[in-house]
Parts: C-alpha cells; structure tokens; sequence
C-alpha cells in the first residue's frame, strides 16, 4: 500500500523552526470565510491559527476552516480552549497540523498535551485514518503516524505567573514546539494588566526565549505591530503571528476612510 501523499509548500513551519528561521503567520477570531486561509497564505502568511477559545466557532465551522487552507501554502493550526482530550484529539483529526494550548502551567501538564496528541509509541492519541487529517487517502497508516508524530506541532502558552515559574520545566518536555506568550493574560496574572513596557514583563519574555533557546524550541508571539514584531525578534522570538483578521481589517479600513475623509 501506498503512503498517503499530503500537498506541501517549499518549507514547513517544523523545518524552518528546526533551522533556526523566522516564521511569520496570522491569527482568525471572526471571518470564519472559505477564503480566509488562502488569503492569509497570498499575503505570505506561513500558517494560519485559527481560535476556538475566544470565538463561538463550532467543530464543523473548524473543519471546514482548515480543509479550505490545507493544500494551500499556509498551514492550519487551532487553537483549543483547554488542556481536554477530546478538544485536542478532534483539532488534530479534522486536519490542523499543530494546536495551541492556553493556560499551560507544568512540566506535568505539558507532557499529559504531548501524550494525547501523538500515535503510539510516543503518546496515546486515538487511531482512525482515511478521514480528514489524512485527506481521507488510505494507506501506510504506521508510517501515517510516524510523520505524523514527527511533523505535527504543539504550542504551549505561557500566559500565566505560574505558567512562567515553570518555563524551563515546560521548554524540557519532549513533543512541546513553541513557548507562545499571552501577553495580556501573562501581564494580568502577573498584577501589571497591560504594562507591556514594564521591566518584568520585559523579563518575563526573556525569559521565554532563553528557556525555549536552551532547550531548542522557539519563542512566538502575535505581535500587533511591526514596532513590537522588531522587539520580539530582538529578544529571539522566531514564530510570530501578525495580528488577526479583524483587527488587520479594522486597521486598514480606518486608514483609508481616513484618507478619503482627508480629501475634503
């Protein structure tokens, strides 16, 4: 039997984290559009992370999300709400190739993320195949999970006090790709809502990246402007999310109807 053969673009998100490259994608809260991952993806976006924590988004609006970006140049990842089995094995099965986890506090937690997300040997992830992550393509199903587990990434959020305390613990955790900040969730737990210029969030991203450095996993963020995609860069984030789409929309559109009240 053949392997299932899965469309790519030149470099993955996994390959260009492993060599040390910037990689710069999009997050969507609202335009829950066919088109929207295809968009992304010609404007340069290198993956798409779609959110099921802070949206009202079901499953099948999920599915139908990342079905209409695979195959494109931009992956597809989800976002889901808690660390619960079920949310992680569906965001997995109906395509996403990496989920985020909010709120990860421990090494414990971390490695509980990482053994419900991959195939046996590695971990305990439930088994069906011909069906959407697999592009419904039957085949080598050993070598399937394989790739799979070798392929697919996993972001941990670091966005609490806790969280933070235990960086390193989690940056250790064979299976964790990314040490992602929640910056307003880190700076409200850490008692400096929104004080993103104060030397202790300063540090608490620095932090981040050295943990993530020293264990040889990368830092990211979403970064709301090029100014603060600069200083992340600086520090030695190397995955960055550019916003998200209603706001990107917002922006733009208020800088042109500006404009054009301007003429008068």
């Amino acid at each position: 039997m053949t392997e299932p053969s899965h469309p790519s673009s030149a470099r993955t998100v996994n390959q260009a984290l492993r060599t040390g490259e910037l990689v710069v994608g999009t997050f969507v809260f609202e335009f829950a559009t066919n088109g929207i991952g295809r968009l992304a993806a010609g404007a340069g976006a290198e993956f798409v992370i779609y959110d099921a924590e802070h949206t009202g988004w079901s499953w099948e609006t999920l599915g139908r999300l990342v079905a209409t970006t695979r195959g494109g140049d931009a992956e597809a990842y989800i976002r889901v709400p808690t660390t619960e089995r079920s949310a992680i094995s569906r965001a997995l099965d109906v395509g996403a190739k990496g989920i985020m986890i909010p709120m990860v506090e421990g090494a414990e937690q971390a490695r509980t993320i990482v053994s419900w997300a991959k195939y046996p040997p590695v971990g305990i992830r439930g088994a069906a195949f011909g069906v959407a992550h697999d592009d419904y393509v039957r085949g080598d199903n050993v070598a399937y999970m394989r790739r799979s587990n070798a392929d697919n990434l996993i972001f941990t959020q670091i966005e609490t006090a806790a969280g933070l305390a235990a960086v390193e613990e989690i940056a250790a955790v064979d299976g964790v790709d990314v040490l992602w900040v929640g910056h307003y969730d880190l700076t409200n737990s850490m008692g400096i809502p929104g004080e993103f210029d104060h030397p202790d969030y300063l540090a608490a991203l620095d932090r981040v990246a050295k943990a993530a450095q020293a264990h040889g996993k990368a830092a990211g963020f979403m970064a709301g402007s090029l100014r603060e995609a600069s200083m992340l860069v600086e520090r030695g984030f190397r995955i960055l999310a550019y916003g998200g789409d209603l706001w990107v929309y917002q922006d733009a559109l208020r800088v042109g109807i500006g404009a054009v009240k301007d003429l008068r």
